[in-house]
């Protein structure tokens, strides 16, 4: 089942709108969360975001790559946008440092995130998504 319209328009704009989506990760440390805000829904079965800070999160992909991605909004859940202000997706991280999909992840970036300091050293993440659900656990794929 695809993402609707409303998810995709959600996520994409989540950082100028103000609800950036988060990426929760976990490594030989322990788990750690960071804001993504170039996170954007790359197709059906994918979210996307660049990685430029090259720190924890990188850090831990290296030693597991199963991720999950949680965008917060309360509005959208008061607008009547979302059932739940709350989207989990839980998934599997694939890193691209050059190629196709690493061009096709930085062309989908907005113009801040694409001119924005170490976009030109970034690394493009595909994460597959394996299930996605509200927060009350309904499913929204």
């Amino acid at each position: 089942m695809p993402l609707s319209d409303t998810i995709r328009k959600l996520i994409n704009n989540a950082w100028d709108d103000g609800y950036p989506c988060t990426v929760a990760t976990t490594g030989k440390d322990g788990p750690n969360i960071s804001v993504k805000g170039s996170m954007v829904v790359f197709d059906d079965k994918h979210l996307a975001y660049w990685e430029r800070s090259k720190k924890k999160a990188l850090e831990n992909l290296a030693q597991d790559r199963r991720v999950v991605v949680m965008y917060s909004n309360f509005k959208a859940q008061r607008d009547k946008l979302l059932d739940s202000g709350f989207l989990r997706f839980w998934g599997t991280a694939e890193l691209h440092e050059s190629g196709p999909i690493h061009d096709a992840i930085f062309a989908k970036l907005t113009k801040r995130e694409q001119e924005h300091v170490g976009a030109d050293t970034g690394i493009g993440v595909l994460v597959r998504i394996d299930r996605a659900a509200d927060l009350r656990g309904q499913p929204i794929m």
